[in-house]
């Protein structure tokens, strides 16, 4: 017995030495393991807040901004506000309390936002306010299409549209949305010149498409007798062909609107919609989170020009827009990859 006991214990006191070697020798791995987890907590991370994903342009925006960000080795956080401006300063906040490197904001209404990102860039995180600017706020990249363009080509097409003149109505996005004043000011810059009355200006409140058709049933003195409608984007002008329709009058008066949305193909294919204005948000998106990957690792960000933020001046880099009707929709829309022709034309 006790030779069984001396045994015993001899394995025993083996056992554990052989136990404190390998502790001694797997502490290298556990250096690696932290470093590894080190390297994981300095990886790039990026807030982006979305005024809604309500538009379908929004949803796209969304997609590539956040798969172009993890092919540069960056993590994206996405926050959706859903058309609130105090929800939006929550997410921004929250952003800033977890230590972001770069917020990316897409306003709900900017002018509320100005105090939020300079609390951001005060933490030392980079800002970029994408698409639509943040007044005062002195971001660090703005960056969106040229929206004065935008308005040019809607004005364009309804000069070409009416060589001698006519009546129109305008039906905008909200007022709080900058990219609305710019785009009417690239507009009404263009029809100036012509013989062309705009009998009414309505503004819609967040994007809502059904308020184009509710203006428009409560102002059929106006609606049934202008040549043509401007409408702020693709909801608003679907919403407003759904009322001529209902007139009759669809295809007979000019209508035009922007983003290039599938169902605005499908329109100006059938013919009650005339123009779209495509922002090949694959390239503004892309582009983007190379920015802001780019901001983040001190690397230059290319060219850029700079925009007032109303004190401040900043950098602007803008992609050019594109005017689409039935003439280039195959070359510029299908062709592209933007929408597949069997949805364009419902083959």
């Amino acid at each position: 017995m006790k030779l069984f006991q001396r045994y015993f214990f001899s394995c025993f006191i083996i056992g554990f030495l052989l136990l404190l070697c390998s502790c001694s020798a797997a502490s290298p791995y556990g250096s690696n393991q932290a470093a590894a987890t080190e390297s994981h907590s300095s990886d790039i991370q990026i807030g982006i807040t979305f005024d809604s994903f309500i538009l379908e342009r929004w949803q796209r925006d969304r997609d590539i901004f956040v798969s172009s960000a993890k092919d540069l080795g960056a993590e994206v956080f996405v926050q959706n506000a859903n058309g609130d401006s105090q929800e939006q300063i929550r997410q921004i906040d929250y952003f800033i309390k977890k230590k972001m490197d770069v917020i990316v904001v897409i306003a709900v209404d900017g002018s509320t936002l100005t105090d939020e990102v300079k609390k951001a860039r005060n933490a030392g995180i980079k800002v970029i306010a994408y698409d639509r600017l943040v007044p005062n706020a002195d971001a660090d990249l703005y960056i969106s299409f040229d929206n004065v363009t935008v308005g040019n080509l809607m004005a364009d097409t309804i000069i070409k549209s009416l060589p001698q003149g006519g009546d129109i109505l305008k039906i905008n996005g909200p007022q709080k949305d900058n990219n609305v004043k710019l785009v009417n000011n690239g507009f009404d810059s263009k029809i100036t010149n012509y013989p062309i009355r705009t009998l009414g200006n309505y503004y819609a409140s967040e994007w809502n498409g059904e308020e184009a058709f509710q203006y428009l049933s409560g102002h059929q003195d106006l609606a049934n007798n202008v040549q043509a409608i401007m409408c702020g984007n693709d909801s608003l002008a679907g919403q407003a062909i759904t009322y001529l329709s209902e007139q009759r009058l669809a295809g007979k008066v000019i209508v035009v609107g922007q983003d290039a949305d599938l169902d605005a193909c499908q329109r100006i294919v059938e013919g009650t919609q005339t123009m779209t204005v495509f922002k090949p948000i694959d390239r503004l998106a892309k582009k983007a989170a190379e920015c802001a990957v780019a901001l983040v690792k001190g690397d230059s960000i290319g060219n850029t020009s700079t925009i007032s933020d109303g004190m401040y001046q900043i950098p602007y880099l803008y992609i050019e827009p594109v005017a689409v009707t039935k003439d280039n929709i195959n070359s510029v829309i299908i062709d592209s990859g933007f929408h597949l022709k069997e949805d364009v034309y419902l083959q």
